[in-house]
């Protein structure tokens, strides 16, 4: 989406919709990871004011080939995934580069990181990112949204085993947008 067709307002609206959507989740669903006896008492999660700076075109980069890697996770054994692609931006004047995965089953990218903020506003082993694309090829451009970052369900409960971001899946500045962690 060309930054010129941005608007704010209904950026703004989705980004609403989208954590009251999770925070009903989390509150209801079976499956939510925060345990049962805390589901009653539970408000909502903490988040970082919803900043338009975080949101950033990134240039996608395929490999020559796909390759399969093993990604460590918190608990249990490593987790399959494709190394599909690695996406390009420039966030707080600083060029990143992350690599985003495809896994069975699941639809766009994944895209697991770091950064300073972990351990301190946010989880300590890191967040996550999907990126809803189907099709991609080198030189597309595709929007991470890090107003959407989120923590894995091993951050509400020790009994998940979640993914770790690898060691260059890791942002030098401050993430300052996205999911925190409760205080």
């Amino acid at each position: 989406m060309p930054e010129s067709d941005f608007d704010e307002r209904a950026w703004r609206e989705r980004i609403a919709e989208y954590r009251a959507e999770k925070d009903e989740f989390l509150a209801d669903h079976p499956q939510s990871p925060i345990p049962p006896g805390e589901r009653e008492a539970f408000d909502g999660l903490d988040y970082y004011a919803p900043d338009p700076r975080y949101r950033v075109v990134a240039r996608i980069q395929v490999p020559s080939e796909v390759e399969e890697v093993e990604l460590a996770t918190t608990a249990g054994p490593d987790r399959t995934y494709e190394r599909v692609a690695t996406v390009g931006f420039t966030l707080a004047d600083e060029h990143h580069v992350l690599e985003a995965y495809a896994a069975p089953a699941q639809e766009g990218l994944f895209v697991p990181f770091t950064d300073p903020t972990n351990g301190e506003a946010t989880y300590e082993r890191g967040r996550y990112l999907e990126l809803d694309v189907e099709t991609f090829e080198t030189g597309d451009d595709v929007v991470i949204d890090f107003n959407t970052a989120y923590s894995p369900f091993c951050a509400y409960d020790d009994g998940f085993a979640c993914v770790v971001p690898p060691g260059g899946n890791h942002v030098s500045v401050p993430v300052e947008a996205g999911e925190r962690i409760r205080e």
